[in-house]
């Protein structure tokens, strides 16, 4: 834990981050914990999800906070997910200091959120929406903060929260510290940087280091038609499948989780439209792995804290490179390996490069598993359950029934036969793939991604986002 010391934080600090089970800091935590504890610079740090920037700024909050009445520090993130996910590591770094966080967000009961700013809270961790709510309710004061946190600023500006951002920051104090961490920085994040922060350092770690060490990135050229047997095939073949399966609207996420549940998957689906119970129920499900398949949108898909997902993939292509790295970036981390896979359709097809181009990703082309390598995987499985059955201990009450059965019949009928009972539904039928026609004209196509313009608490705003970065071709789908 040295290395955590000579970053200038106390015992108190220290002791918490054993008790997570930290050993080393990681690179944004080693340039922003002592910058922000020296007080000299406020920090626009450039970090992807996944890289401990959570808390690179909740160790040094939570080190110089002082006691009194009123928020003393405010963090804005985009979803609800991502706000729990956050208060929940304020929670578990603060240590025996007396500090009392909150989370604020659309969907829940403004009244019980009410009553507990009554009551007092140092910390208020919440989306743009629901901050402004209570500010216009006047419950929430923020005035007389000392800390402000715009945590993955560039989703928020994505999601057209940009307006109440700069509304909300309009309210509070020139002299606080602050934090903006953003996975691009857009010129609407600069903007927002130059205006509201103080003197201020900008930090970058490098997205490609994480990414392209700890993730495998390849793709499969595919019909449209073909996308479903292709998951199919992916998840059949890989032992202990557990991902997120990325799609661009809420009604493709709702068939495609039916279809997998039809066909025998564990599967659950998320998007806006999932109330906030289900949502809890559903992500409490993928985690401990009863559901393997989780199938959602890229908003509904933030704040997810998963740390041992085996796959991302991307059954549509993502809407622009910001949001490929924000989706694949969610596997490969705590030092493990992850995959990323993408599926190209022949429309998309010309996309593939912008996306690598803009992102900095290499993605290779690879075939789809044939039915035969899909089937023996599955065959492979159900050996290795029997023989984990079979050196179980046994209670020996089916032992005569057993001498019997092998004395009447062949060893070979009898195994083969309660095999086909208990495994004969599992065996799925997996159909022919057509490879995608090649064309040589795609990359004469200009394009761009349209990008998605959405608030899920306040739909009627427009979105102050960045432009996409080529021409939109084709005709829209509707959401």
């Amino acid at each position: 834990m040295d290395a955590f010391r000579k970053l200038g934080l106390s015992e108190m600090s220290i002791r918490a981050l054993q008790a997570k089970g930290y050993t080393e800091p990681t690179e944004i935590q080693k340039k922003a914990i002592p910058l922000f504890l020296s007080g000299e610079k406020d920090i626009l740090g450039q970090s992807q999800t996944g890289t401990g920037k959570t808390a690179s700024f909740a160790l040094p909050i939570i080190e110089l906070i002082r006691g009194g009445s009123g928020v003393k520090a405010l963090i804005l993130v985009p979803t609800r997910e991502l706000a729990l996910q956050v208060t929940k590591e304020f929670e578990s770094l603060k240590g025996a200091k007396d500090l009392r966080a909150l989370t604020v967000y659309g969907g829940a009961s403004i009244m019980e959120q009410v009553r507990m700013l009554e009551k007092g809270i140092d910390i208020v961790v919440g989306t743009p929406g629901r901050v402004i709510d209570l500010i216009e309710r006047r419950k929430l004061n923020v005035r007389n903060i000392d800390f402000c946190v715009l945590d993955e600023a560039d989703e928020m500006l994505n999601m057209g929260f940009i307006e109440d951002i700069e509304t909300i920051l309009e309210k509070t104090p020139k002299g606080k510290r602050m934090f903006l961490f953003s996975a691009t920085i857009p010129p609407q994040i600069k903007k927002i940087a130059e205006r509201f922060m103080r003197d201020y350092v900008t930090l970058k770690v490098e997205r490609q280091e994480s990414v392209a060490r700890l993730v495998d990135q390849y793709y499969f050229d595919l019909q449209s038609g073909d996308r479903f047997e292709a998951l199919r095939r992916v998840i059949g073949i890989t032992p202990d499948f557990h991902g997120i399966i990325f799609c661009k609207t809420k009604v493709e996420v709702d068939e495609l989780s039916k279809k997998l549940i039809a066909s025998g998957c564990q599967a659950g689906a998320l998007h806006g439209d999932i109330s906030q119970d289900a949502r809890e129920r559903i992500l409490a499900q993928f985690k401990d792995k009863r559901i393997i398949a989780l199938i959602a949108t890229d908003v509904a898909a933030r704040g997810i804290d998963v740390e041992d997902l085996t796959h991302v993939i991307n059954y549509s292509l993502p809407q622009s490179p910001d949001s490929y790295i924000h989706r694949i970036g969610r596997t490969g981390r705590a030092g493990k390996k992850g995959i990323a896979i993408t599926f190209i359709i022949p429309s998309e097809r010309h996309k593939l490069k912008f996306v690598e181009k803009a992102s900095g990703c290499k993605l290779q082309r690879r075939e789809l598993p044939s039915v035969s390598e899909v089937q023996k995987a599955s065959q492979t499985k159900i050996e290795e359950n029997i023989e984990s059955i079979v050196s179980q201990k046994r209670s020996g009450r089916f032992d005569q029934i057993s001498a019997r059965l092998l004395q009447k019949q062949d060893p070979r009928d009898v195994v083969s036969a309660l095999l086909e009972r208990l495994f004969g539904k599992e065996e799925k039928i997996y159909s022919e793939v057509k490879k995608a026609p090649q064309s040589g004209n795609d990359h004469h196509i200009k394009s761009r991604f349209v990008e998605r313009r959405g608030d899920r608490e306040r739909k009627t705003r427009k979105s102050g986002g960045k432009k996409p970065f080529f021409k939109s071709f084709g005709k829209k789908k509707k959401r």
